[in-house]
């Protein structure tokens, strides 16, 4: 039998990790895309202000809540499968939603994007870090699958503004019909075949619905709080039912034979501190895009378009600091890098909450923009190559899920302080007065997440020393998200 070429065998996996960062472009993508579209949705599809925040939270919420279900299905059931099934999910949902005529069919479109992408991603992820061997090269792996999740978040802005100017908002769904199917060809062509089920892993059913169930009204909890109000009976009872859904799937995990999250996880320290970065980060670093959002379009007045394109900056700025980390990685450590990558998000944060004025432009908040993409694509790859290291390949899915909810659920409660902040005193303005108060809300919610930002040290005091991580990334994440972009307006 002739051994393959060992070029033919590099350029087939340059090509496949492509594909991969390609799936994670894709689902970081609609995480943003939407958001400079919002208002020609909410016009056209006859959207109410507080029924708009549904075209994100939809999305949010149910990618949140089938994460653990979906990567531990990409453990049992096989990981190219599973990418393909997630694939097809995401295309129809985003098919459905371009040729929505009414707010319920655009809302279950992105519902049902959401699902698509929580069976996509942990399946991309746990491909990377099976695919290519712990150590550098599973790092320069995920510096490019990190460069395009993270650079997916602030192209995704600047795609929809271009897209919602040239061809109005369907394109925003739209776009994703032929990226689907290139992947989903892409799959057969350059992922290896999964090959029967293993014989003797059972599905924890138990434990899918109660870990889907609690995170999903955990998030919708979350999302919903500050918009209905913490004491409305809906986020009352989400709550409630999400502690005890979440409880019965913690025993359920500790007792099953076959646990959807297998709670032997937690003895990895590098898996546990990766979470706590992650969550972190998804409180604070994750969310600026959203309130640099609102302050071009509320406060400077810019279109969708100009909008979208102000955001190039940051794409071009991560991509250049992923490939950046990748090299700190190998030669000062996971501890080093993610200490340099707060310093560079919370100083970058606060110089960019300094030149959020009335009287401000882009060129005010450039240096910040600048600092704060360098630490977004610096700590993007290293927290997520942090969370999968030392993690058997059997367990990569369910890793890559966990540290993807923590992401969801960081980001969620990190939203739902920040826009309390930023909404203070803006009741009963308007003209002038609301556009000045809207203005020094978000100067204060950005300069709170860059302080908050700090306390990710106390995070990375808790990564082994020794450790150099083999990436096992996440999203967009993520990724900032506008559950409440209807709030401000």
């Amino acid at each position: 039998m002739k051994l393959p070429d060992k070029t033919t065998t590099g350029t087939r996996s340059r090509w496949a990790l492509g594909l991969l960062a390609f799936s994670s472009l894709i689902t970081s993508l609609d995480f943003t895309i939407v958001y400079v579209a919002l208002p020609d949705i909410a016009r056209e599809v006859g959207l109410s202000g507080h029924a708009t925040q549904w075209v994100v939270s939809a999305y949010a919420i149910f990618f949140g809540g089938f994460l653990l279900l979906g990567g531990r299905s990409a453990d049992l059931l096989g990981r190219r499968r599973m990418f393909v099934l997630g694939m097809l999910l995401f295309g129809g949902a985003s098919l459905l939603g371009g040729l929505a005529t009414s707010s319920a069919t655009l809302i279950a479109a992105r519902a049902l994007q959401g699902v698509g992408g929580a069976v996509l991603f942990p399946a991309t992820l746990s491909l990377v870090t099976t695919r290519f061997t712990e150590g550098p090269e599973r790092v320069r792996a995920l510096a490019v699958w990190a460069m395009a999740g993270a650079g997916g978040l602030s192209l995704g802005a600047l795609l929809g503004g271009v897209l919602t100017h040239a061809f109005g908002w369907e394109a925003v769904f739209m776009v994703n019909v032929p990226l689907v199917v290139a992947g989903t060809v892409g799959a057969f062509a350059l992922l290896a075949p999964d090959g029967p089920r293993e014989r003797g892993r059972g599905f924890d059913i138990p434990g899918a619905l109660a870990g889907t169930g609690g995170l999903t009204l955990l998030v919708f909890a979350i999302a919903q709080g500050p918009e209905a109000g913490w004491t409305a009976a809906p986020v009352l009872t989400s709550a409630v039912l999400a502690a005890a859904l979440l409880a019965a799937f913690v025993l359920i995990e500790a007792r099953t034979r076959h646990p959807l999250m297998p709670l032997r996880l937690f003895a990895n320290p590098n898996l546990r501190a990766g979470l706590l970065m992650i969550l972190t980060f998804g409180i604070t670093m994750q969310n600026l895009v959203y309130f640099l959002t609102l302050y071009f379009q509320d406060v400077l007045g810019y279109s969708a378009l100009r909008g979208g394109l102000v955001f190039l900056t940051l794409s071009v700025v991560i991509g250049i600091a992923n490939f950046v980390a990748e090299r700190l990685v190998i030669r000062a450590g996971a501890r080093t890098t993610l200490t340099i990558a707060l310093l560079l998000g919370s100083g970058g944060g606060a110089l960019m909450a300094a030149g959020m004025r009335t009287d401000g432009s882009y060129w005010t908040i450039l240096a910040g923009l600048v600092v704060y993409g360098m630490g977004m694509g610096t700590i993007y790859p290293t927290m997520f190559g942090t969370s999968g290291t030392g993690v058997a390949d059997a367990d990569q899915g369910a890793a890559g899920g966990m540290a993807n909810t923590a992401l969801q659920i960081g980001t969620s409660v990190g939203l739902a302080v920040l826009v309390s902040v930023s909404a203070s005193g803006l009741a009963d303005l308007t003209g002038e007065a609301l556009r000045t108060a809207t203005s020094d809300g978000l100067r204060n919610a950005v300069y709170v997440a860059a302080a908050l930002t700090l306390a990710g040290v106390l995070a990375v005091l808790t990564v082994p020393r020794r450790t150099a991580p083999t990436p096992a990334p996440v999203a967009p994440a993520p990724s900032p998200r506008t559950d409440h972009a209807d709030s401000q307006r």
